[in-house]
């Protein structure tokens, strides 16, 4: 297993763990920004650029993109992967096989769940689509795709598949055409 290493133009704001538990295999880019309170955990991946804000959770075996800015007491947990100027705003929380795409926008206090019928064994992640745009506390249900460049309204309960270019309203979400 390699050393953790960080790249150069970082700023962290200790106390900060990196690598937990084992203390090894992280990467992080070059100009990261790293705050108080923040655990990021072993075998992570994580490109230029990347900011979190105080109380960050990422957990093994994650890989997150270029550009990435997780928010306040937000949890990552592993197996996730994140694009490419992706902006994840405070107290959301992403579970284990989750994939998120490019130029993702998250809304504070979104949940993403994984388990259709816990406590089992078989953890579906959501998978969101590039350019998709999520609104504050939402909660996307295991194993739903937001299509490309969707909008998901404050508030809604995802149940099912969002088209591209589609709108989510309400819970359970219904679907409409974008304005």
């Amino acid at each position: 297993m390699i050393a953790n290493i960080i790249d150069e133009g970082y700023k962290i704001y200790p106390p900060v763990i990196i690598g937990f538990p084992k203390f090894k295999g992280t990467i992080i880019g070059k100009n990261s920004t790293i705050r108080t309170g923040t655990v990021i955990y072993h075998n992570v991946k994580i490109g230029n650029n990347f900011v979190s804000g105080h109380n960050v959770l990422i957990r093994e075996n994650t890989l997150i993109g270029d550009n990435v800015l997780v928010g306040t007491s937000s949890i990552i947990e592993g197996n996730s992967k994140i694009g490419d100027n992706t902006r994840i705003q405070s107290m959301v929380f992403i579970p284990t096989n989750t994939i998120i795409g490019n130029n993702v926008f998250i809304g504070p206090g979104t949940v993403f769940t994984n388990d259709k019928y816990p406590p089992s064994r078989c953890l579906e992640g959501p998978i969101v689509e590039d350019d998709v745009i999520i609104g504050a506390h939402v909660t996307i249900l295991p194993g739903i795709k937001l299509g490309k460049g969707c909008f998901i309204a404050a508030g809604a309960v995802v149940t099912k598949d969002v088209p591209a270019d589609g709108m989510a309203i309400g819970s359970p979400a219904r679907f409409e055409k974008r304005k």
